[in-house]
């Protein structure tokens, strides 16, 4: 198994990253970069496209206010895409702004992804989120392929101990997410209100759904969704509950 080296990018930031051939190498390569398992675990999956500036800027405040803080507080690992995009820059970004110390560990295809300094890089790769403090780059060539492979990080770095799921807007890669989670039996939390496949999600949720895919993941008893509408008191309440629960 090839050990942890380091990426360093152009804000001055470094990150250490592995390179996992298979999931059973994760608990090792995890541990070589310094992350202890059994810890409260928060993944964020998503996306943040095809909203208004005042949606955007709301779901930007819901990872400065409510995500970042209770990962903070609580002395959680976030696990996310970990690209410089949606929801893995806003939380990255968030992490930044309120100074943040907790872990922020990025999973990503090493196909898809253009690495810091990188002299040579696939035409359509997307840059890696500056702010994370560690990152996985999993074998693979397509967006989706990452989706297991993030479930497995957040398995592995739980240990038993609290984790939970936090899924804004996204795309069809992130019905992929859902499922991961879903099969492995982490509760998802979908946020009403964020757009597309959060939307799709809660309206199957309250009876209302015509995706075949979002009411599979409603009759699965793991998924629950709360509305941005109901402001973010509730929302931090609800996560940071679920992320402070005794087994």
């Amino acid at each position: 198994m090839e050990k942890p080296f380091r990426l360093t990018f152009s804000n001055g930031r470094e990150a250490p990253a592995i390179r996992p051939s298979v999931p059973t190498e994760l608990s090792v390569a995890l541990n070589q970069m310094g992350l202890q398992p059994s810890r409260p675990i928060l993944v964020v999956v998503g996306g943040a496209s095809q909203i208004s500036e005042a949606e955007f800027l709301r779901i930007q405040q819901l990872f400065i206010k409510v995500l970042a803080p209770i990962a903070e507080k609580l002395g959680a690992y976030v696990v996310d895409g970990g690209t410089d995009a949606g929801v893995m820059q806003l939380m990255g970004m968030a992490r930044s702004q309120i100074a943040g110390t907790f872990p922020l560990i990025g999973v990503a295809p090493e196909g898809k992804v253009a690495l810091p300094n990188q002299l040579t890089s696939f035409e359509d790769s997307t840059p890696l989120e500056p702010h994370h403090t560690h990152f996985v780059l999993i074998p693979g060539n397509e967006w989706g392929d990452e989706s297991p492979w993030i479930v497995h990080v957040a398995t592995v770095l739980a240990n038993g101990s609290p984790s939970v799921t936090v899924l804004l807007n996204g795309g069809e890669v992130t019905f992929k997410d859902a499922f991961q989670s879903v099969i492995a039996g982490r509760l998802v939390i979908v946020i009403a209100g964020s757009g597309r496949t959060a939307d799709k999600i809660a309206d199957a949720l309250d009876g209302r759904g015509t995706d075949d895919r979002a009411i599979e993941l409603a009759d699965s008893g793991l998924v629950r969704d709360i509305n941005l509408e109901d402001g973010f008191a509730h929302l931090a309440q609800a996560i940071e509950e679920l992320l402070s629960a005794e087994n």
